[in-house]
């Protein structure tokens, strides 16, 4: 039982050492995620309510877990990995049927330290991922998405030029591999890889290959916007995409794909849903220090302003690498980005979310979804019919110009 001088403690802010400890392997408190901490601490009826107001509703109830079949639950436990189910219902409609899609996301940590042979650190990420990939097609899944550069450790902080040694073709090992998952289950997955376009160069890109259900490739989209935050300077390695904003027509269903930075643009959110995408992925790669108040908001307002679900996804981890590093900010060198907090979920168009994965561990999380929620939505809000884009079309234009001149009107007796 805590004191009261405990508990005045945790609501000034205070942490015991052994929440201090538990931190450490990048568990909240000890507990795998915000939800299950709740879940723990509160009354049923207060978590009830505390999950409404977290995780919305979703056709006016809570998200609903779903039961997965019992292949699936073998590989997580004998791999220990998170394995999470939900779905997101739209209502009845009377001209057409429900266009139920399952989709997974998938979040790991390398598998061998960063001192390693390249080659060996790659097929470990391959061997790590193998029976994640084949609890996904056990269970059903028609669209998997893979966490962002999934086979490399995410080197890019050190702006060490030999981790280019891991960018491959877009047609290359890891696309080859996945292909084989994607015929053997009759599903897409979303491949995001460094990517090193032979054709030009061997120029280097952060991609995201689209593998269709026949193991072809679809198409690919290459990173819009590179950060130059502390740790994440990334232009190092490659510069903006050249490839707009695609969306892909699978037989699942249209699906686009937002890497990583771009989540922090809503610009670059409306574009892929102007081209008419039903699900956007978020393949990340982001730490706790960083952004983690960030990580349920962005997505989650992504999916309400532009009626589409999105399914965000973050590695997990700390990587640590040889040489220590700095980030220009004068914080003392160091050798790693921090923990990579994990916590993979799903969003939808009606402001619902499901809860995340685990903070520190694999997983995989599955979410059956039915699209014609998207344009119920659209119909409800109106957010499309009531956008002013010939006005934002007009405001842009102007702002591109040298001569631009903002349009602020001044209170005439603000400097008498």
């Amino acid at each position: 039982m805590a004191t009261n001088e405990e508990k005045i403690g945790r609501e000034h802010g205070k942490v015991d050492s052994e929440a201090e400890n538990s931190s450490v392997d990048g568990s909240i408190c000890g507990f795998e995620s915000l939800h299950s901490l709740l879940r723990a601490s509160l009354s049923p009826r207060a978590f009830q309510e505390v999950s409404r107001m977290l995780l919305g509703l979703n056709c006016g109830r809570a998200v609903e877990t779903i039961s997965l079949p019992e292949h699936a639950k073998v590989f997580s436990s004998k791999h220990d990995f998170d394995l999470q189910a939900f779905c997101f219902h739209a209502d009845k409609e009377l001209l057409r049927e429900p266009r139920i899609v399952r989709v997974g996301l998938i979040q790991n940590s390398i598998a061998l330290p960063t001192t390693a042979p390249f080659l060996d650190q790659k097929r470990a990420i391959f061997q790590k991922l193998s029976p994640i990939i084949d609890a996904a097609g056990a269970a059903g899944v028609n669209i998997l998405c893979l966490q962002e550069a999934w086979m490399m450790p995410f080197a890019f902080c050190t702006r060490e030029k030999r981790w280019c040694e891991f960018a491959e073709p877009d047609d290359g090992e890891s696309t080859q591999f996945l292909q084989d998952f994607a015929r053997k289950y009759n599903m897409v997955i979303v491949n995001p890889i460094l990517e090193r376009d032979v054709k030009h160069g061997e120029t280097i890109w952060n991609t995201a290959v689209i593998i269709g259900n026949h193991g072809n490739i679809i198409g690919k989209h290459r990173k819009n916007h590179i950060p130059r935050v502390g740790d994440f300077n990334e232009s190092t390695y490659y510069m903006e995409g050249n490839t707009g904003h695609p969306v892909f027509e699978t037989t699942y269903g249209k699906i686009a794909v937002n890497i990583c930075y771009g989540r922090h643009h809503p610009l670059n959110w409306l574009a892929f849903g102007l081209n008419g995408a039903e699900i956007v992925f978020n393949p990340s790669a982001t730490v706790g220090e960083l952004s983690e108040p960030m990580w349920p908001i962005e997505a989650r307002n992504a999916a309400i302003a532009n009626s589409y679900f999105v399914g965000s996804i973050n590695r997990v981890g700390t990587e640590i690498f040889p040489n220590p590093f700095t980030s220009g900010d004068g914080k003392p060198q160091h050798a790693d980005f921090g923990h990579f907090y994990g916590s993979s979920h799903f969003s939808a168009p009606d402001a619902s979310c499901t809860p995340s994965l685990s903070r520190y561990r694999e997983g995989l999380i599955i979410s059956d979804m039915d699209l014609n929620l998207c344009r119920q939505l659209k119909d409800k809000w109106g957010f499309r019919m009531t956008a002013r884009y010939e006005m934002y079309a007009e405001l842009l234009a102007r702002y591109i110009k040298p001569d631009f001149e903002p349009q602020v009107i001044s209170d005439p007796l603000l400097h008498k």
